[in-house]
C-alpha cells in the first residue's frame, strides 16, 4: 500500500518513514518544499498524482509558546492546511491519519483522558489542533485522528536531549507539577500502523504510565547513570506565554509500552553529536 507522509523530515516523520517501510508499506515522503500545505492546489496536484491509500498529515506548526503570539501563522498551518490535506485525501478515497495532540485538553482531570472527554484548549496551540481534528472529522469520510505526547526521538529538538546537554550545571530545575505521557516517535510509529486497520475515529497513541517532567528528568539521568543535582520545581517558577494543563495524562488502550521501557531503548540508541 502507498503511504504519503506530509512532514518527512520533522521529529516524528523521521522516524515514521522507516517504521512503515518496515512493515512493507511504500512510502512517499514530502517536506515544506515539496508540498507546501496551505497552497491547496499544490496539495491537490501532488496527492492527485501519487494516489497513496493512506495520507499520514504530521507537518504542524508545532511552537507551543510562540504560537501565543503567531496565531494567524499557526491557524494556517495546524486549520488551513489540514483542511487542505483532509480534502486532498478524501478526494481520492484515501485515509487521513492526522497528529493531534494532548493539549487539546484542560488538565482539569484527575483520572486518565479517553476519546470519549470532551476538549478544552487552554492555549493556543491546542486550539489550532483541535481545530485540525474538527476539519479532518468535517472533509474525510475516512480518517484516524491520533493524539499523542510528550514527544521525543532521534531527529529533533526534545526534552530528553536538553537534559543531556545540562548534565553538567550545578543545579537543574525541572517543572514537578505537570503530568502526563512521554512518548518516543519510534513507539508512536508503531502505535500508528496498528490502528490503521481499526475502525475509524480517535485514538490515543502514548507512552504507558505517567509522570511529571521531574519524573522524566530523574529517569533519564538514572538509565545514564548520571548523577546531577535535580531539583522539582512549580510551573510558576518558570512561567511561559502559554499555559500547559497540569493534567494531561491519556489512556492510550496498551497500544504502547510503559514509557520507562521506551526511553531506555531510545537513550540505547542515539547518537551524540
Amino acid at each position: 500500500m502507498k503511504v504519503l507522509l506530509t512532514g518527512a523530515d520533522g521529529m516524528l516523520g523521521s522516524d515514521l518513514s522507516p517504521v512503515l517501510e518496515n512493515a512493507g508499506y511504500e512510502v512517499f515522503e514530502t517536506n515544506k518544499k515539496q508540498m507546501d500545505i496551505i497552497d491547496s492546489e499544490c496539495v491537490s496536484d501532488i496527492i492527485s498524482e501519487i494516489k497513496p491509500d493512506i495520507v499520514i498529515h504530521c507537518a504542524a506548526y508545532t511552537n507551543v509558546d510562540r504560537a501565543e503570539v503567531d496565531y494567524e501563522n499557526a491557524y494556517k498551518i495546524n486549520v488551513v492546511g489540514t483542511e487542505n490535506v483532509a480534502n486532498a485525501a478524501n478526494n481520492i478515497g484515501a485515509i487521513c491519519v492526522y497528529i493531534s495532540t494532548d493539549y487539546v485538553f484542560d488538565g482539569k482531570k484527575n483520572t486518565p483522558y479517553t476519546i470519549l472527554d470532551k476538549p478544552h484548549p487552554i492555549n493556543n496551540y491546542g486550539l489550532t489542533k483541535l481545530k485540525g481534528e474538527e476539519a479532518v472529522q468535517k472533509k474525510c469520510t475516512k480518517y484516524q485522528i491520533v493524539r499523542t505526547s510528550w514527544l521525543y526521538g532521534h531527529h529533533g529538538k526534545n526534552f530528553v536531549e536538553t537534559m543531556l546537554s545540562l548534565r553538567n550545571k550545578e543545579e537543574i530545575r525541572v517543572v514537578d507539577d505537570q503530568t502526563g505521557c512521554p512518548t518516543w516517535t519510534v513507539e508512536l510509529a508503531e502505535g500508528i500502523i496498528k490502528i490503521l486497520d481499526m475502525p475509524y475515529g480517535i485514538h490515543h497513541i502514548c507512552g504507558s504510565g505517567f509522570a511529571s517532567w521531574y519524573d522524566f528528568a530523574k529517569e533519564i539521568f538514572k538509565i545514564e547513570g548520571l548523577n546531577v543535582n535535580l531539583l522539582p520545581c512549580k510551573s510558576e517558577d518558570y512561567p511561559l506565554p502559554a499555559k500547559r494543563p497540569k493534567y494531561s495524562i491519556m489512556d492510550n488502550h496498551g497500544l504502547c509500552r510503559d514509557w520507562r521501557c521506551s526511553l531506555k531503548d531510545y537513550l540505547a540508541l542515539r547518537v551524540e553529536d
